[in-house]
């Protein structure tokens, strides 16, 4: 497998740099938040029923919502950002960091790479890790559910790329083809103005 968190972690063992791991911490440390931001809204405090998550709305309507939270979830990661303190670069992964939140804070395109998978690698994916499958008997409908969140990830992708391409943002399409290492001299070449020295490739 060659996603973000993988492609992120050889580049910090081969270059030094930092990372922050968006979907790491957007799990747990800000939970607190995600509950402040739902009493704001007026919704309940607690988690709704994972049925009314992921088997009952439409994949649309997940995307929307999806895409309608990033925002105030990407101001929680810039306050993680600014609070950590590093002698070296720091990379930042995740699918929360949306090219449309990141272009207006950064000085260059190039700061940014969006990653997507392909529907085929994606599938992979679903069968291969334990954690895409991870709903299980928590649902009542675990197949309608799966079925689900694969259309919502693959619009929220879409929309990622769609993005990306407005402004001029470079995509690259994972679709298995490549092992992580290279996937990751991909990256590395593309930051190699902002990357240490033994790291770039001459």
């Amino acid at each position: 497998m060659a996603g973000k968190s993988t492609v992120a972690r050889l580049l910090a063992v081969r270059s030094g740099v930092t990372v922050y791991h968006y979907d790491y911490h957007d799990a747990r440390g800000h939970n607190d938040r995600r509950i402040a931001r739902r009493v704001a809204l007026g919704e309940p405090a607690t988690e709704l029923d994972l049925d009314e998550v992921w088997v009952h709305p439409t994949p649309e309507e997940m995307a929307m919502k999806t895409l309608a939270g990033f925002p105030d979830r990407f101001q929680w990661a810039l306050d993680d950002l600014r609070a950590l303190v590093s002698g070296h670069p720091i990379i930042a992964e995740g699918w929360g960091l949306r090219p449309e939140l990141v272009a207006p804070i950064i000085d260059s395109p190039r700061r940014m790479v969006v990653m997507v998978p392909t529907p085929e690698f994606r599938d992979r994916q679903v069968r291969e890790l334990p954690r895409a499958t991870s709903l299980g008997h928590r649902v009542s409908d675990p197949a309608r559910a799966q079925a689900n969140r694969l259309a919502r990830d693959r619009l929220v992708a879409e929309d990622a790329v769609r993005t990306a391409h407005q402004l001029g943002i470079r995509v690259i399409a994972i679709d298995g083809s490549r092992d992580a290492a290279a996937i990751a001299d991909m990256v590395a070449d593309h930051f190699s103005p902002y990357l240490p020295a033994r790291d770039r490739k001459e």
